[in-house]
């Protein structure tokens, strides 16, 4: 481990200026006199929501979505019971996904009522629980209650798998010249209860404007269902997984532009540091006392024949940056990430790219 700045970084790490677009906030904390705002529309507020409605259900012997948990139960799983289950499954699946859906529409407002949101034209979602239909009928029904109130803004689910679109963000964190000669780059999505690396591949050749860069190999580690993970056994096993990926695009022949961008809950400091919000990761991330560009780099300090750099940044970011070739049409726009607690992010276009 090492307390050294990343000085190799070819972009300033949590930075407000990138390429394509300016950030004007992100991971805003909203509180109110019950806490956290965000945490109405979390994946775990939705699961609530289904125990809620299967409690009294129980009581009287009749639970239609039978022994498993609520919180265990999967996103295929809710899917199947929404589309084939009896009508009483179905029915405690709508219920909770209207109840989420007003939460939802509740904590838009409040975001929007933010200085830095004022100007919001659309909203990107999402997150694990929009690779579900289970979650895109949720917020088909929170733009149905906005649009009802009269709340000007778009929502629309964010257009790459949600598992993808935090590693395919990363393309955006970094300045076109390095693309130059190459055909992808590393990146990793390290979240509360997955780590997430890839290889994606930029595919410049079909479109200039990166709407084609997708993930062409990647690996997860779910350590939420591991027992005592601590930062170092994570830290490794992440550089273990961006050593295999750089040793399978060797083997295809595909060339590595010398650049891994990293998407982590919590506010990014320039220096690499996270100073705040990473509290569901294992161990302490937060902190002066630990660099994970800094510790990434001395463990893969060169890709090819070039140095390796490396730009940190929050993890609803990344994933919002995925969206950057599909709003050119609207001059501020924002995102909300639906996972262990409500990722946020807004930005505005850059006229000038």
């Amino acid at each position: 481990m090492t307390d050294q700045t990343d000085l190799t970084s070819i972009a300033v790490h949590g930075g407000t200026r990138l390429p394509a677009v300016d950030i004007d906030s992100y991971n805003s904390e909203i509180k109110d006199a019950e806490g956290f705002v965000g945490d109405r529309a979390s994946k775990g507020a939705f699961r609530d929501l289904i125990e809620q409605w299967r409690k009294p259900l129980r009581k009287a012997g009749q639970d239609p979505l039978g022994d498993e948990p609520s919180d265990a139960l999967g996103k295929k799983q809710l899917d199947a019971l929404l589309a084939m289950g009896d009508t009483d499954a179905a029915g405690v699946l709508q219920s909770a996904m209207e109840g989420f859906a007003q939460e939802l529409a509740g904590v838009i407002r409040r975001f929007l009522a933010l200085k830095a949101w004022r100007d919001t034209k659309r909203i990107a979602i999402g997150g694990g629980l929009m690779a579900s239909r289970v979650g895109a009928l949720a917020i088909g029904r929170t733009a149905v209650i906005l649009k009802a109130d009269e709340v000007a803004v778009d929502l629309a689910s964010i257009h790459n798998d949600p598992d993808e679109a935090g590693l395919i963000g990363a393309v955006q964190l970094a300045p076109r010249w390095i693309f130059e000669g190459h055909d992808a780059i590393l990146a990793a999505d390290i979240g509360g209860t997955n780590i997430r690396a890839g290889v994606v591949s930029l595919n410049l050749k079909k479109a200039s404007d990166l709407s084609k860069a997708s993930v062409w190999k990647s690996e997860l580690w779910r350590h939420g269902t591991e027992k005592r993970v601590s930062r170092q056994s994570a830290v490794d096993r992440l550089v273990e997984m961006l050593r295999g990926l750089i040793k399978r695009a060797e083997k295809e022949e595909l060339h590595l532009a010398p650049f891994i961008g990293i998407g982590c809950p919590g506010t990014i400091t320039t220096d690499g540091t996270i100073e705040r919000g990473a509290q569901n990761l294992p161990g302490n991330w937060e902190g002066k006392s630990f660099n994970l560009p800094g510790t990434l780099r001395e463990a893969i300090p060169a890709i090819g024949e070039h140095e390796t750099a490396i730009t940190l940044h929050n993890d609803a970011v990344v994933q919002g940056l995925s969206e950057v070739p599909y709003m050119g049409e609207v001059d501020c726009w924002g995102v909300l990430t639906i996972g262990t607690g409500l990722g946020n992010a807004h930005f505005c276009n850059r006229t000038e790219r």
